[in-house]
């Protein structure tokens, strides 16, 4: 029985180190995708129309439409294809909404890689294919215009537009640009430029353009991540296009530092797959990117 029980425990203990190694790659990179998506929740709000202007869905009685909510999977919003044994997740874009992480994080460098499908959905049917990958992420979903996502801030994925930044709700930051002045659609991320706050706290509304379009149409796509303290990195195919500092966000009357959070990849009429999706803990800003922040 001795035997018997220690053949157990050792069987117990080798496929828990097997689960976790599963996850965990070489130089200390975390696998966030698998196929069950154990990593993750999802939330869908609403099949939002061509004519939504922010206000609370209603229907043909004037009542509030509930969202679908936390969970559901209406309709396969997301689903999971494994490739050469690897996760590739599809997120359909029909409703509004996103997967999340059930973990927060901070200090880390995020990698993974993205293209769009053919499908575009209303109320988006004549605009560039859109998704986001939201950081920092807080509190409950559905507190944004779209009634979708959480508190974040935002590194745009958007046909023409990757790597953008948007505020996502009471959220903000300082971003340098070549004109402070210019209007909301000619803000441009400048490394040389003048530091700028957005968003909460700020002058400006929280959107400004990415420095240079590195995006590969129709392909998949590198997208990098680097968050530590309050700073934090957007970097396309190996190029930066937009840097951060004094990431904020509004606790009630309070603005606070922003320095960690949940990770959010949205679902906003347009099909798009995601894979390779790894994370991985930092010491600090890396050396070859320390003078974005000078």
């Amino acid at each position: 029985m001795i035997i018997t029980m220690k053949k157990i425990i050792s069987v117990v203990l080798l496929s828990i180190f097997l689960l976790s190694a599963s996850f965990i790659n070489d130089g200390g990179w975390e696998k966030l995708l698998d196929k069950d998506l154990s990593k993750w929740r999802i939330y869908q709000s609403f099949r939002h129309k061509d004519d939504y202007h922010g206000k609370a869905p209603v229907n043909e009685k004037g009542e509030l439409i509930q969202p679908i909510g936390y969970d559901k999977n209406e309709a396969g919003l997301v689903s999971v294809t494994m490739v050469n044994n690897e996760p590739v997740v599809r997120i359909s874009g029909e409703t509004y909404g996103c997967m999340f992480t059930k973990q927060e994080f901070q200090n880390y460098h995020l990698k993974l890689m993205v293209k769009f499908g053919d499908k575009k959905w209303t109320p988006r049917l004549n605009e560039p294919k859109d998704s986001g990958l939201l950081y920092h992420s807080q509190g409950e979903l559905g507190v944004d215009y779209w009634r979708s996502w959480m508190q974040a801030e935002e590194f745009q994925i958007m046909e023409g537009g990757f790597g953008d930044y948007w505020c996502v709700a009471a959220v903000g930051a300082h971003i340098k640009m070549h004109d402070p002045a210019a209007r909301k659609d000619m803000a441009v991320y400048d490394p040389k430029g003048i530091d700028t706050q957005m968003g909460v706290g700020g002058h400006r509304s929280g959107f400004v353009q990415h420095s240079h379009d590195y995006e590969k149409p129709g392909d998949w796509n590198s997208v990098e991540l680097i968050c530590y303290g309050d700073k934090s990195l957007q970097i396309i195919n190996g190029h930066v296009v937009m840097a951060l500092t004094q990431l904020v966000y509004k606790d009630g009357d309070i603005i606070k530092p922003l320095v960690k959070g949940k990770i959010q990849l949205q679902s906003e009429a347009a099909e798009v797959f995601y894979k390779d999706v790894q994370i991985k803990s930092i010491n600090g800003i890396p050396s070859e990117y320390a003078s974005y922040f000078e």
